[in-house]
């Protein structure tokens, strides 16, 4: 079987093979179309140019780290750290003072008994969080770290990141990973709990230094996993691990660039570079302004409309195969507004996030992150990026916009902006025949104040679409939480002059939104929204999260098979 993927967004796309699925991908026929407002370096990390404030991104080397399963007794190892995950069951001891668990008892025995002292004296006890290294002069390991994974770990991620972080602070450049218990688990849970925490290894090592004038460089260059199994298949596993954490880490980056760097016009860029890297089958259409209009794309243009320095890009990447038939069609579709002022509706007081609203294109960055890690599965995507400013020729509130499927939408609010370019993204992506469009977005504030920061809102009124992608989140593990699409709302959303207004008041607005975003899509296509105004952005350690790539990335590989 094959799959066509739209992905509509306004970011960088990158665009690199997934070798290790390459087995698996080649058997498929897909055609892939991309509609994307962004560039890309293909050998490097992102790089970008800026107009504004003479500030430029640094072009950084990514940092490759080589991942080895091996199947070896852990005081055998040698290297800078050899980090183990245990559960507060695993640090139970006997009357004697001794590890009942096997592995920390041998390890125990031949550090002469430290781990045993130190437990006790920082009352390590296992519990999820908590950590503790230590240098251990003569032993073939420089430190040895526990890594506490709680009573019963939900997932392993939080390992990887947890070593991670251990061998940045140790300036580390080789370090082995264990499990002190591990023999209770499935082939299967072996080879997941491997990919997860080689996952969290990398992306708990990637730092976004593009925009520091001074930044150190993370050493960390090998990880080898112990006691999981080894192998083709399991070294297959690590491989695709590390090309989806390449996917979240674009997303991340592409978050992350300011504005004034991160432009509309710089993302078109990025998706010609892709095209060109996969020439052969890879082709990219970006639509200017005029031929927007040619398309009757109203209402996306109306948001873009005061952004006259740097105006809109609707971009379109198509993968067509070589050769064999196309079985299924898929669509990305991604919020691209590279900046949010709010329009006449400006965003003020406390709370409002203007600062922040660079992240309002964490959509089409997740659809970008997860095109690059797909890269050869050739799905299609759509992407309507632009600005929402305010000048002379803005967008007013009271204006009535016509979106390409000839709906008139009274705009009430020109901060509920990203839902009018959407329209016109979900229509475009409907006329190319597809199936299945899943659409994400940085869409609402009142998703956030439901379901928090961690927890993306899901809306669809396919049970068998949200069952697919609630599947793939569960490999992923991105949370996300299914709500209802309750129709008697529309009534809030109704205009005396228009078809519709597109903002039906603070009651419910999530749900509002994605009734709204329903009015243009086509009957016959199945269609899942995603607001994720909540995930896009770690509040703690003022960075992107790259949320979303990795569920894409499941999902789409789940239709291709």
């Amino acid at each position: 079987m094959g799959s066509v993927v739209v992905f509509a967004s306004s970011l960088l796309l990158t665009s690199s093979s997934l070798v290790s699925k390459s087995s698996l991908i080649s058997k498929h026929k897909t055609l892939l179309h991309f509609s994307l407002i962004s560039p890309r370096n293909n050998n490097r990390r992102l790089t970008m140019s800026a107009t504004l404030g003479l500030t430029k991104a640094a072009t950084i080397d990514a940092t490759k780290i080589a991942f080895t399963a091996k199947e070896i007794d852990l005081v055998e190892w040698k290297g800078d750290i050899l980090a183990v995950g245990v559960t507060e069951k695993d640090m139970v001891k006997d009357q004697n003072s001794k590890f009942e668990n096997s592995i920390l008892r041998k390890l125990d025995t031949h550090l002469g008994g430290l781990l045993g002292e130190v437990s006790v004296e920082e009352d390590f006890t296992g519990k999820a969080g908590q950590s503790t290294i230590l240098r251990v002069p003569g032993f073939g390991s420089k430190r040895v770290g526990l890594i506490g994974l709680g009573k019963s770990p939900a997932g392993y991620k939080s390992l990887g990141e947890a070593v991670a972080a251990a061998a940045k602070s140790a300036q580390a450049s080789n370090v082995a990973i264990a499990l002190a218990s591990s023999e209770g688990l499935s082939s299967e849970n072996k080879l997941s709990t491997a990919t997860a925490i080689a996952s969290g290894a990398v992306l708990g090592t990637h730092d976004d230094n593009r925009f520091k004038s001074e930044s150190k460089k993370a050493l960390l260059k090998s990880v080898d996993i112990l006691g999981l199994g080894a192998g083709p298949e399991l070294e297959q596993k690590l491989k695709f691990a590390g090309d989806v954490c390449s996917g979240v880490i674009l997303g991340k980056e592409l978050v992350n660039a300011p504005a004034n760097v991160l432009t509309p016009g710089v993302l078109a860029e990025e998706a010609s570079k892709i095209a060109s890297t996969h020439s052969d089958v890879i082709t990219a259409k970006i639509l200017d302004v005029e031929q927007c209009k040619e398309l009757k794309m109203g209402s996306y243009l109306a948001v873009a409309a005061a952004a006259t320095e740097n105006p809109a890009h609707f971009i379109h990447l198509c993968y067509k195969p070589a050769s064999g038939p196309i079985n299924s069609k898929l669509a990305l579709v991604g919020k691209g507004l590279t900046f949010d002022s709010g329009g006449y509706n400006i965003k003020t007081g406390p709370g409002c996030s203007i600062e922040l609203m660079k992240f309002d294109m964490g959509g089409s960055a997740a659809v970008l992150g997860a095109a690059k890690a797909i890269g050869q599965i050739k799905p299609l995507g759509v992407e309507a990026t632009c600005e929402n400013m305010i000048s002379g020729t803005g967008m007013r509130p009271g204006d009535i916009v016509t979106a390409s499927n000839g709906k008139t939408i009274e705009v009430n609010n020109t901060d509920a902006e990203g839902r009018l370019t959407l329209a016109d993204a979900l229509v475009y992506a409907c006329n190319q025949g597809v199936e299945k469009i899943v659409d994400l977005a940085t869409l609402t504030g009142a998703c956030v104040v439901a379901l928090g920061p961690s927890i993306a809102g899901v809306f669809t009124p396919s049970d068998e679409l949200a069952k697919e992608v609630f599947a793939a989140s569960e490999i992923s593990g991105e949370k996300f939480w299914r709500m209802p699409m309750e129709e008697s709302y529309w009534d809030s959303m109704k205009s005396g002059v228009a078809d519709m207004v597109n903002t039906g008041g603070r009651q419910g607005g999530s749900i509002t939104a994605a009734l709204f975003l329903k009015q243009f899509v086509a009957e016959n296509v199945q269609w899942l929204h995603i607001d994720m105004a909540g995930p896009v952005w770690n509040e703690k350690k003022r960075t992107a999260t790259g949320f979303g790539v990795a569920t894409l990335v499941e999902w789409v590989l789940k239709n291709s098979s």
